[in-house]
């Protein structure tokens, strides 16, 4: 099998309309991971007993369940009951609930990293449990944790092709359906591939920027 130029150039512009879909979803995925994993961070300290666990055994249950499952089941079992999104929608949240388990453990491991002090301080000044949250913990905790953070977006990224089983058309499913079409599929898959690998180092990289800058703060 020889590399045919002229085929890899003509697919150059689908698997860039993939790409679209691709990083759609994997951003508005991982909004949705940032902000149901802090929810999910700050239940889990809730001194009510009940929550607490009930939190913590949703999570491992997610956590503990295969990304594929998950899609799967939200595309074709949930209709069933009557709620029904999009394909890319689907995706979407699949991955960003999924992914919100894995980023809460990275809020909690900045929280409880907090000084102590910073806790009695609040308690004493009286501050608003609000504030105490969003003006004093969480701006000194994510600071701590935007590495790892960052890794779980590239993490994300490189998990977005499984949405090809529920016919979102990223840039995975583009690929597999242009080879299809002429049984030639190793332009379109390392294609493909070569995108994910450039658009992760390139994520890396700012990831690593934003590291530094905050590290400077």
């Amino acid at each position: 099998m020889t590399w045919n130029w002229t085929y890899a150039g003509d697919l150059v512009s689908p698997l860039l309309q993939g790409l679209r879909y691709t990083l759609g979803a994997t951003a508005l995925g991982y909004v949705l991971a940032l902000l149901l994993g802090l929810v999910w961070a700050i239940l889990r300290r809730s001194s009510n007993l009940l929550v607490n666990q009930v939190v913590r055994w949703v999570v491992e249950f997610i956590r503990s369940t295969p990304l594929l499952v998950q899609l799967v089941f939200l595309f074709y079992a949930l209709p069933q009951a009557g709620v029904q999104f999009s394909p890319f929608w689907t995706g979407v949240i699949g991955l960003g609930v999924h992914y919100s388990t894995y980023v809460s453990e990275v809020y909690r491991a900045g929280i409880e990293d907090v000084p102590r002090g910073q806790w009695e301080a609040c308690t004493a000044l009286n501050l608003p449990r609000s504030r105490v949250w969003f003006g004093v913990v969480l701006p000194q905790a994510v600071r701590k944790v935007i590495p790892t953070l960052g890794n779980y977006l590239i993490a994300l990224f490189k998990d977005s092709p499984l949405m090809l089983v529920i016919t979102v058309p990223e840039m995975m499913s583009v690929a597999t359906t242009e080879g299809g079409k002429t049984a030639s599929y190793l332009e379109p898959l390392t294609i493909a591939a070569a995108i994910f690998v450039i658009v992760s180092i390139l994520s890396s990289v700012l990831i690593r920027r934003m590291e530094g800058r905050y590290a400077a703060i």
